[in-house]
């Protein structure tokens, strides 16, 4: 397990650019949604707003609308934004740039991190050549530990990760006509046919992958299958009518806490060991709502576009200021309580290590959130969120090292 800490600070700069995007499939997401007919009738169409709204809708988006997501970035950096399914990459021909692009791999690795977490709390992952630890040199157990983890890292990310964000995509093509018109689907890039088929191939690829990582760990129920299930319905919900989780408030930000945390957290878990205990699915559930907490923080930027359509997002709900505090509420009483369940189990030195990484970010909670949650989103983010990616792991580790 000390093998795992040393590579998450590896990763951790990774990962805290990645968690950054926290509203990934959301931020990039419309919250206003033109009328049009639907060119294929075996797909619901996306939900319209009333037509007497689309003069606002488009002067909302107008006055909105960032130039710099219409061009190429100008730094070297657009064909590496391109394949990362950011804004400001350059044009491509490339039908597969163009289907990887789709993919939004930059959200692949939130994924990543939490399959990793997952593996740490089973207590079961097996290093090549652990350094720490003698007894952990197997180095044929630990290859074949290190192949299964990169197969559901595959399934986490690529596949199902980029199942949830070419259908998002798909779903939001009109609004993105008018905010991104460079998106592949919008601009015509690929066709309406490819997207469908790529969505398939996705979904399908994935749940094969979840499937026989089942086989491969010699379950008797099929886990990760399920887990694959589960999350690629809540990705349909979240994105398609008539659910469209995302336009609501509370509901669209606990699924995409749920999606980025607890269910890569089982799925790793699940694939080094079991998930027998209610401890399991608690510890990463209360996780998801601190998710939802730095989920909100992306609402602020849209509020003003949010109280003219009448949506729902919590900032509108509750105005500016009590989003805010919901959004620290979230974020700092989960992990206290998490804090609080890792010392009653005996795993002291764990608490105070969580304990310790929640102290800066109550820290910028105060300094950046309460005082301007619009005007520091970003940079509260950047700040906070090392430190809320490391509490993640440190309380995989005790769940990992404890014995139930």
């Amino acid at each position: 397990m000390r093998a795992s800490f040393a590579l998450a600070v590896c990763l951790i700069p990774t990962v805290c650019d990645a968690f950054s995007f926290s509203g990934l499939m959301k931020a990039s997401s419309p919250r206003l949604q033109p009328v049009r007919p639907n060119l294929l009738p075996w797909v619901p169409s996306t939900t319209s707003f009333p037509p007497q709204t689309l003069p606002l809708r488009t002067s909302l988006m107008a006055s909105k609308k960032d130039s710099r997501g219409a061009q190429a970035a100008q730094d070297g950096s657009a064909g590496v934004r391109q394949l990362l399914g950011v804004k400001g990459g350059e044009k491509t021909t490339d039908i597969w740039a163009i289907r990887l692009q789709l993919t939004k791999p930059v959200t692949w690795i939130p994924l990543v991190w939490g399959v990793m977490c997952g593996a740490a709390a089973s207590g079961n992952y097996h290093w090549i050549w652990n350094p720490f630890d003698p007894s952990d040199r197997d180095v044929l157990l630990g290859a074949s530990d290190a192949f299964k983890g990169f197969v559901t890292m595959i399934l986490a990310g690529p596949f199902l990760t980029g199942y949830t964000q070419t259908i998002n995509d798909w779903y939001d093509r009109d609004i993105d006509a008018i905010n991104e018109p460079n998106r592949p689907i919008p601009s015509g890039a690929i066709s309406e046919g490819q997207v469908i088929a790529q969505i398939w191939v996705l979904l399908l690829g994935g749940l094969g992958l979840g499937y026989g990582l089942d086989l491969w760990q010699g379950h008797d129920f099929p886990t990760v299958f399920l887990l694959s299930v589960f999350g690629s319905f809540i990705a349909y919900i979240y994105s398609a009518p008539p659910l469209k989780l995302k336009m609501n408030g509370w509901q669209g930000s606990f699924a995409l806490g749920a999606s980025y945390i607890s269910l890569p957290w089982w799925c790793g878990q699940a694939v080094f060991g079991e998930l027998d205990k209610p401890v399991f699915w608690i510890l990463p559930i209360l996780y998801s709502i601190a998710g939802l907490g730095i989920a909100i923080v992306n609402d602020f930027k849209s509020i003003e576009g949010d109280k003219e359509l009448g949506l729902n997002s919590l900032p509108v709900a509750f105005g500016i200021d009590g989003a805010a505090k919901i959004c620290a509420g979230c974020i700092s009483v989960t992990q206290l309580g998490v804090a609080a369940y890792i010392a009653a189990i005996g795993e002291t030195n764990y608490a105070i290590a969580l304990l310790a990484l929640l102290l800066p970010q109550v820290y910028f909670q105060a300094t950046l959130l309460l005082p301007d949650p619009v005007g520091n989103d970003v940079k509260f983010q950047a700040q906070s969120q090392p430190f809320f990616v490391f509490g993640i792991l440190a309380t995989a580790l005790a769940v990992g090292h404890h014995q139930f």
